[in-house]
């Protein structure tokens, strides 16, 4: 069977490992996983804490850095509190030489993910746990898919709405019917000075977790992208930063299909005035919408009543919290262990330790990458629908950038 059709029918499965229960590591008492943490100052640095999370753990230590910038390594030896002879410049002889359990791949550039990871799965990691972008193309989350499926690897990506007990909450909520038939999800970046093919990567992946989540897998993608207010061409292709790989448009308007008969839509447009405040999605329901905040707390809000209806009675949107709507939080810890990605480390360990997939796996971090590139590959064919898997599993905007120069 046909690797990429294969996995991608699992994307998009919500895992049904609870938040609330107690890890069973399968250690005893007196061992503990061992990671090594992988950085790069100056070149994605450590992502949000993806380094001193394994420092809280009562269950793991760890035993090596890695960071080829001389100066931000020696920070590192300190802030991880080991001994300098436990720093390395290259992280592949640290890899070989310690043999974790586990590897931390911190730097937000993506361009170096899929090299780290194969090189911590070749070293004999039993767990990953990865900042997003989770990488560049869909090829290459095939190629990480095929190895964990092969070696038992866990891979765990810092999508950390994934893990937020508010947001498990929303997804009974609306899967009991509470708010209606759902009439779409919408989604949006940040729509600040990246908006557009940069936002498409850097927090649309947030989003489009949250999609695919409440949505279910994806089977088609209709996109159109801009540049300047006209339709983008081969000519406004360009090279990302944080070495994103070739992107395309200052804005971008797309709509998905998903298997649940659900349409969901992602827009960012380059300064778009919103402070930030779109970044999340909108649950739009028969009964009510839902407002869904990344990375802020409160997380979400509910707004009762028919949407396209005009009431005269003023409605107040109400906090969503883990215990219900206009409830006091009384989870207040576990959502910060989750922002401090405390929560998705031990649910990696006991992935590993139970032969369980993470809550935010593999197959979900390849569902976002997927998604972005299936944005790039319906604007190239003008807008058509296209449909998940992609057939083109790199970058069909190189093709098309080198279409328009010749």
């Amino acid at each position: 069977m046909n690797i990429k059709r294969r996995t991608f029918l699992k994307w998009g499965v919500a895992s049904g490992a609870s938040l609330l229960t107690h890890p069973s590591y399968g250690k005893s008492d007196n061992s503990k996983y061992s990671v090594c943490v992988i950085g790069h100052t100056g070149r994605g640095n450590y992502g949000h804490g993806l380094d001193t999370v394994w420092l809280r753990s009562n269950t793991s230590k760890i035993i090596g850095v890695a960071d080829p910038d001389e100066a931000g390594l020696k920070k590192a030896v300190s802030r991880l509190k080991l001994d300098s002879d436990a720093g390395f410049a290259q992280y592949r002889r640290m890899l070989e030489e310690q043999k974790p359990d586990v590897v931390a791949i911190c730097p937000r550039h993506p361009d170096q993910h899929f090299d780290m990871c194969v090189a911590s799965i070749k070293s004999g990691a039993k767990g990953i746990y990865i900042e997003k972008p989770f990488v560049r193309t869909p090829g290459e989350a095939d190629k990480l898919i095929s190895l964990c499926e092969s070696s038992g690897v866990k891979i765990a990506v810092a999508h950390r709405n994934r893990y937020h007990p508010v947001i498990h909450f929303i997804k009974k909520y609306v899967d009991d019917g509470s708010l209606g038939k759902i009439l779409e999800l919408r989604g949006r970046g940040k729509g600040d000075h990246r908006g557009g093919g940069e936002d498409l990567w850097v927090l649309g992946t947030h989003v489009f977790d949250l999609l695919s989540f409440f949505g279910g897998k994806v089977e088609s993608c209709s996109a159109r992208c801009y540049e300047k207010g006209k339709v983008a061409t081969g000519l406004d292709v360009v090279d990302g930063n944080e070495n994103l790989g070739l992107i395309i448009g200052d804005e971008i308007h797309a709509r998905f299909r998903h298997s649940s008969g659900v349409t969901s839509y992602f827009d960012s447009i380059v300064n778009d005035d919103t402070q930030n405040h779109g970044f999340g999605l909108n649950i739009v329901g028969s009964k009510g919408v839902i407002r869904i905040f990344c990375d802020r707390d409160p997380v979400a809000y509910l707004l009762e009543g028919n949407p396209l209806s005009v009431n005269p009675i003023t409605r107040q949107w109400k906090v969503i919290t883990s215990g219900g709507v206009d409830k006091v939080e009384q989870k207040q810890d576990l959502i910060q262990r989750v922002q401090n990605h405390d929560v998705p480390a031990e649910d990696l360990l006991n992935s590993i330790g139970n032969d369980t997939r993470p809550i935010c796996s593999v197959y979900d971090g390849a569902t976002t990458v997927e998604m972005v590139h299936s944005v790039f590959d319906s604007h190239t064919k003008g807008g058509q629908e296209v449909m998940l898997p992609l057939k083109n599993r790199s970058n069909s905007l190189y093709e098309y950038s080198l279409k328009k120069r010749n």
